[in-house]
């Protein structure tokens, strides 16, 4: 529920993190009525909190209803941290074998293997634009960035941001310990 909670903090204002303290169950309701990303994060967690305690068949049931109604196609149990902030989820694809907090994904964004059995790990505080490809066994570091319709197919530093097709990195910037600043009461 931790988990669910920091994804609300990100839609109170999507470029920030709210204070935990203005997440309360009205405001959740309200946001849940509004987004139907932030019901797709629900499911999920609800998917991902049964498969963690072994109830069968919920986890599969889950993650095709995701598919159905939301068109999110998300690994159920997948290590997502909190914060998830997908804007538009059809045709979103999110095969990981890590995701850090506070990860922003865009829309019809495909990550997942390329050529063998491998996912990619994604940092904290990563943007990933619209239509971008994020595939094999890589690393994308903390506080990069995936241009719109990048195809990453190799690490990307820490910082960076990542262009084209195949992605190179055109920026490099230090990482900020705070990409993302809470809100102040």
């Amino acid at each position: 529920m931790s988990k669910f909670k920091q994804d609300v903090q990100r839609w109170v204002v999507p470029q920030q993190i709210a204070d935990p303290s203005e997440i309360t169950w009205g405001r959740t309701l309200r946001l849940l009525w509004q987004y139907m990303s932030l019901r797709a994060m629900l499911w999920y967690r609800f998917g991902s909190w049964c498969k963690e305690r072994r109830i069968p068949m919920i986890p599969g049931l889950v993650q095709r209803f995701l598919l159905r109604f939301f068109g999110l196609e998300i690994w159920i149990g997948a290590k997502i941290g909190g914060g998830l902030y997908i804007a538009h989820p059809v045709g979103t694809v999110i095969a990981v074998q890590e995701m850090g907090e506070n990860c922003t994904i865009v829309a019809s964004v495909t990550t997942g293997m390329r050529n063998e059995w491998a996912f990619p790990r994604i940092g904290n505080n990563v943007f990933i634009g619209a239509g971008a490809r994020v595939l094999g066994g890589i690393q994308v570091g903390d506080g990069a960035v995936i241009g719109a319709n990048a195809v990453v197919i190799h690490d990307v530093p820490p910082g960076a941001t990542a262009v084209g097709v195949p992605a190179k990195v055109i920026k490099q910037a230090p990482v900020a310990q705070d990409a993302l600043s809470v809100e102040d009461s």
